[in-house]
């Protein structure tokens, strides 16, 4: 009896190590005393071959503002390369040009998007996970950096439209 509880004990742990992925990772935008988990737009596997997209996926939060957006990424995407996108407005509404952040597989989980006043009011924060792949020039030939790496492409888009609180 005893052995049978054991072997059924190990046969279910086999079975959820094996379980398929929940799915794409979540990114978790907290700004304002608000926090929203976002899907991706889009996510591509790491090899770019299997991409899902889902346009409706971008969401909202109301920031004052003035006010930071914090960022959290999983290790499913902080393992890689991964950068934020800021666009924000001035005290005067206009659109500034936007803020760039790049993070190296590994080096951090968590950002904080500002403008770059006291004053400014932040209108979209993006993550962007980076993949590495080999685009191809006309000829066939494969086009890469001065090093001769392969250029860094998008594989996965989360976005956050801030609403004006």
């Amino acid at each position: 009896m005893r052995r049978t509880l054991l072997l059924l004990a190990a046969g279910a742990l086999a079975l959820t190590g094996c379980s398929a992925s929940v799915g794409p990772p979540e990114v978790t935008f907290f700004g304002d005393g608000h926090t929203v988990n976002a899907e991706p737009i889009a996510h591509c596997d790491a090899l770019l071959k299997s991409c899902d997209e889902s346009p409706d996926a971008a969401v909202t939060l109301k920031v004052r503002r003035g006010k930071p957006v914090q960022i959290s990424v999983p290790s499913d995407i902080g393992d890689t390369p991964w950068l934020v996108n800021v666009q924000y407005a001035n005290a005067k509404g206009e659109l500034q040009p936007v803020k760039q952040q790049f993070f190296t597989p590994g080096s951090k989980l968590a950002y904080t998007a500002t403008g770059n006043a006291p004053d400014d009011q932040l209108v979209v924060v993006e993550v962007q996970q980076l993949g590495a792949a080999y685009a191809v020039d006309p000829a066939g030939n494969p086009i890469v950096d001065e090093n001769g790496n392969p250029q860094l492409v998008v594989r996965g888009l989360w976005s956050l439209q801030v609403q004006p609180g």
